[in-house]
């Protein structure tokens, strides 16, 4: 029998640091749904440089998707992203985080974290803009993680050794 609400396991980290890749690989592995990264796509398909505004649709866009994967009969839900990085991207380019924000930071309920170590090669694609900042966007990361007391683990490494210490995550929670 499946659980009554799903377990949520969001991937965390800065730019090129194989969120994406482990998501849909995980997914696929468990035959679970996987949220997309809805940042990505929609900065992408903007004609114009993003607002504060843009960021607050797409903070929008990742708690409707939460709620709604709260409501799916699944054993678990992966996430490519979550709040924490769109929290930490209001904070370092608008200085300043909607209202609304931290009420939900405090009340989500994420039952675990995969910070992904920025340890393998930075990929430029048009979208990514923080290459030379990983390691501090990291560290903020594992401080808002920290912050919050949310359950998180460290992936590292390249390839297969990343995916089998995700999986290895994942399998002590589900």
């Amino acid at each position: 029998m499946q659980n009554k609400n799903p377990k949520i396991i969001v991937f965390t980290g800065p730019e090129s640091t194989a969120k994406s890749t482990l998501s849909k690989r995980v997914s696929e592995q468990f035959n679970v749904h996987c949220e997309k990264e809805y940042a990505r796509d929609y900065v992408a398909g903007l004609n114009r440089p993003y607002t504060y505004d843009d960021v607050e649709i797409i903070a929008q866009h990742q708690v409707n998707s939460y709620r709604k994967a709260c409501e799916l009969k699944h054993s678990f839900i992966v996430f490519d992203t979550f709040l924490i990085i769109t929290k930490v991207w209001f904070e370092e380019v608008y200085n300043k985080v909607p209202e609304w924000f931290e009420k939900f930071l405090d009340e989500v309920n994420i039952d675990l974290h995969l910070l992904c170590y920025p340890d393998i090669e930075w990929i430029a694609d048009g979208v990514r803009e923080n290459k030379n900042k990983r390691m501090y966007l990291f560290e903020r990361y594992e401080h808002e993680l920290k912050k919050y007391n949310f359950n998180y683990k460290i992936v590292s490494g390249r390839g297969d050794e990343r995916y089998q210490q995700a999986m290895n995550h994942i399998n002590q929670i589900v």
